[in-house]
């Protein structure tokens, strides 16, 4: 099941925008889990739902959004779809804290209808596992990067071959606050790279 494309704006953002089709995977046993899949920069969400609709998972809902197509400095300022724009690879590299903000929006605007007695989980590949740790980060300091409060209660993510954006001030910050440290220390990770012909989870 797909549903059309929808415009977004974080708190304190501004400027809008247009997210892509946003593709549903029904669960095929008892709804436990609902996850927001996020797919990696120039994806959509097609081809990861096609692909979470055959894993072995019966109770999990899976939502797949797509990015909105923006110019990505990496490549010269050429559009394709991106959860933030990206400068350059570098640990020294600018964080769109903005864009990070606008896409956690749009996460948690998805999991917001969600039944109260489900576990809500956000995941995603390369970019979109940025994103998806992104998102968990809102969650452990309660906010937005912009300062507004952050709207729901994570209880798991996952990231496969991704980044931790912010990640020079993430350590400060979570041990300013009592409260995101806890949280943080309370959301179960799961974080997976590939090495060679092999995969390595740390």
């Amino acid at each position: 099941m797909s549903y059309g494309g929808s415009s977004s704006l974080a708190p304190g953002a501004k400027r809008p925008f247009e997210y892509g089709r946003t593709h549903v995977v029904r669960p095929k046993g008892t709804h436990k889990a609902t996850i927001v899949w996020l797919h990696g920069l120039g994806d959509n969400g097609t081809s990861w739902s096609q692909l979470l609709e055959t894993l072995p998972l019966p109770n999990i809902k899976w939502i797949c959004p797509t990015a909105p197509s923006r110019p990505v400095s990496l490549f010269g300022g050429f559009p394709c779809t991106a959860w933030f724009d990206v400068a350059d690879l570098s640990e020294d590299a600018p964080d769109d804290t903005e864009g990070m903000d606008a896409s956690a929006a749009h996460v948690a605007n998805l999991l917001s209808t969600e039944p109260a007695d489900i576990k809500l989980g956000v995941g995603g590949f390369s970019m979109g596992a940025a994103t998806a740790l992104y998102s968990a980060t809102c969650f452990a300091h309660g906010k937005y990067g912009n300062g507004n409060p952050y709207p729901v209660n994570l209880s798991l993510a996952v990231g496969l071959s991704g980044w931790l954006p912010c990640a020079r001030t993430l350590k400060n910050r979570i041990e300013a606050s009592p409260e995101a440290a806890q949280r943080a220390s309370t959301i179960p990770l799961l974080l997976c790279h590939g090495k060679g012909n092999t995969a390595s989870c740390p």
